[in-house]
């Protein structure tokens, strides 16, 4: 029986996510739409064969990291997407093996997980205390000996945050995250594998980012920061820090460019990753000469993973209407048929490019005079109604970047902007760092419901024929939009996995994404009640004339399913009509396939009937 077109979609293959083995001959990635969840795969970094599977499972199975040898992987693996993973080690001869390294279903969310070179310790975070077998707020640095089962806490930070250590390459010290001096902040420090000497190493303002990564020498460490020198700047900059001798030095450090990253080749080079208005523009930088060259530029997004072991360069390449693919590349190519696919997409579907929306810049000004920018995608003809598909984080961003949900919407009648509002990355620092000036639901809500009026101002859609839609922060922007935007512009919502009470929200996820919200709102909901109250869309739902649908997946830790239940109640009590959708399999987001056909359809089905009974 032949696939329609939604099937299709969904049964392209994505690559999410890729690592270079530490001696280049190999990448591991996360391929999407192949098997019925996420996979681990293995491909030859020479493209001389095919990938191979290395897992195969019904669950959400993530690439974590490689042992030191190149010749095996640590995998995570949940239940339901329900965060709780559980570690194994797989050999690359050995292809669907999976060995258990620590246990199944933990009552505790496990970060990292590198294996030491000699094969027998492990090292990973977890909020957990196995002292005391019990839960704790802070992300603690184990040692674990795989022989005995004896944990080691060899790190205690004071306060919850988001780290995932990292084993130095000499398997002598661990790199890892700190927000114990305030929630925007990040400092890093640096503990010897014993736990013996725990040291701050790189703090530079208490309120300020930094990000870091072991080169491999285990002496430098690429370094990621918001500021030099402890005061504010509105760019990234780029340095490099030798730890033994306590000396910073700063590699790129240009206001006039948009960094968002850098990572570390195999090989010691360092990959700088800027990205100008969501479109991909990388360098590399040799640190011996501190000469720095471009990487080819081509049409969508090429972006380099690292050189592999005989001199060739490996990375993702993408657009609209192609899907992430692992290409291998030298540095003289002019064009796309100059990459050469590790992983052939296109052998995997009947589906032509040609059937895929491309996706066009769209600007307009916000009601401060601020200049937002999404991607739009036309159907064909005109229908002049819409969808506005708001991504989440909301620190990321859309990019011209294939997205099975929106190439459906297109397919269903649909016009489709992908709105990219202040405080999203890829415009540089100063444009993300715009949202905290009103917190969350401030003037980026704004930017959202004015991308609505450009579509109806440019007879993309008619007035109250605009729907919203998104995960997450897209989820809560979508009920932020059916609370607070007149129907006559925006008709309909489907909020998926999105914060309805920040009150709620905040004291019921997990314990590292307490800051985030610290950061974003402006403070805990007990130092700023008033704020949390207003900017929770629970508390106006009693405006909502639009039409709605929630979704949510009950095994979410992240959004967890009492903010559905609180809303659930509200709109009861006002008699606000909605639909709901709840996904018993499901976590934060919705991705096995078969509930991403239901809920495509759904959605499509909602927002035509919506937009009907406006017209009428």
């Amino acid at each position: 029986m032949s696939m329609d077109y939604l099937e299709q979609l969904l049964n392209l293959p994505d690559v999410v996510t890729a690592k270079l083995s530490p001696d280049g001959r190999w990448v591991a990635f996360v391929w999407y739409h192949v098997h019925e969840n996420f996979d681990v795969f293995v491909v030859p970094s020479d493209g001389s064969a095919a990938p191979v599977a290395l897992t195969h499972t019904p669950e959400w199975t993530w690439l974590v990291d490689w042992t030191p040898d190149s010749k095996a992987v640590i995998v995570q693996q949940d239940h339901d997407r329900d965060e709780r993973v559980m570690l194994f080690k797989v050999e690359i001869d050995q292809p669907e093996h999976m060995q258990p390294l620590t246990e199944d279903r933990p009552d505790y969310f496990l970060r990292g997980g590198n294996l030491h070179p000699d094969g027998k310790t492990l090292f990973y975070g977890a909020n957990y205390d196995f002292e005391g077998n019990a839960p704790v707020e802070p992300t603690y640095i184990y040692r674990h000996d795989l022989e005995s089962g004896e944990r080691q806490v060899i790190a205690r930070p004071k306060a919850p945050a988001y780290t995932v250590p990292k084993l130095s390459p000499d398997g002598m010290y661990v790199l890892y995250a700190r927000k114990d001096r305030h929630p925007s902040g990040r400092q890093f420090h640096l503990v010897d594998v014993n736990g013996e000497d725990d040291r701050e190493i790189l703090h530079l303002g208490d309120e300020y980012k930094i990000s870091a990564r072991w080169l491999p020498d285990s002496e430098h460490i690429l370094v990621i920061s918001d500021s030099t020198d402890g005061q504010l700047q509105e760019h990234i900059s780029i340095g490099l820090y030798h730890w033994p001798s306590d000396e910073l030095r700063w590699l790129v450090d240009d206001p006039a460019r948009t960094v968002e990253g850098a990572w570390v080749s195999p090989d010691g080079l360092i990959v700088v990753n800027e990205v100008r208005d969501t479109v991909h523009v990388s360098t590399f930088i040799d640190i011996t000469t501190d000469l720095e060259m471009p990487f080819p530029r081509l049409p969508g997004n090429l972006v380099p993973l690292g050189r592999t072991a005989d001199g060739a360069w490996v990375g993702f390449y993408y657009a609209a209407n192609r899907p992430v693919e692992l290409v291998r590349f030298d540095l003289d190519a002019t064009q796309p048929a100059d990459l050469v696919s590790l992983t052939n997409v296109w052998q995997h579907t009947d589906l032509k490019p040609e059937q895929l929306a491309a996706a066009e810049d769209f600007r307009w000004q916000s009601v401060d005079g601020m200049q937002v920018q999404g991607w739009l995608y036309r159907a064909d003809p005109n229908p002049k109604k819409a969808v506005v598909y708001i991504h989440g984080g909301p620190t990321s961003h859309s990019e011209n970047k294939l997205n099975a949900s929106i190439q459906y919407f297109v397919s269903q009648g649909f016009n489709v902007l992908d709105v990219n509002y202040r405080g999203s990355t890829g415009f540089g620092l100063a444009f993300r760092e715009r949202i905290k000036e009103d917190g969350w639901g401030g003037r980026e809500q704004d930017d959202i419901a004015t991308g609505a009026q450009a579509l109806i101002a440019a007879g993309l859609a008619e007035p109250g024929k605009v729907g919203v839609t998104g995960t997450s922060y897209g989820g809560y922007s979508s009920w932020c939009q059916i609370t607070h935007t007149p129907a006559d512009v925006v008709g309909a919502a489907v909020p998926i996995c999105g914060m309805t009470d920040l009150v709620v929200d905040y004291h019921t996820t997990r314990p590292d994404l307490r800051p985030y919200s610290e950061e974003m709102i402006g403070g805990t909901p007990e130092a700023i009640p008033e704020k949390y109250h207003e900017r929770s869309p629970i508390n106006f739902v009693e405006h909502i004339k639009g039409k709605l649908l929630i979704v949510q997946g009950a095994q979410d830790p992240n959004v967890t399913p009492e903010n559905m239940r609180e809303v659930v109640k509200r709109l009861t009590l006002h008699d606000i009509p909605y639909d709901l959708l709840v996904f018993d399999d499901e976590g934060h987001g919705i991705y096995r396939p078969q509930n991403q056909a239901a809920l495509y359809r759904r959605m499509a089905d909602f927002f035509n009937e919506a937009f009907a009974e406006a017209r009428a």
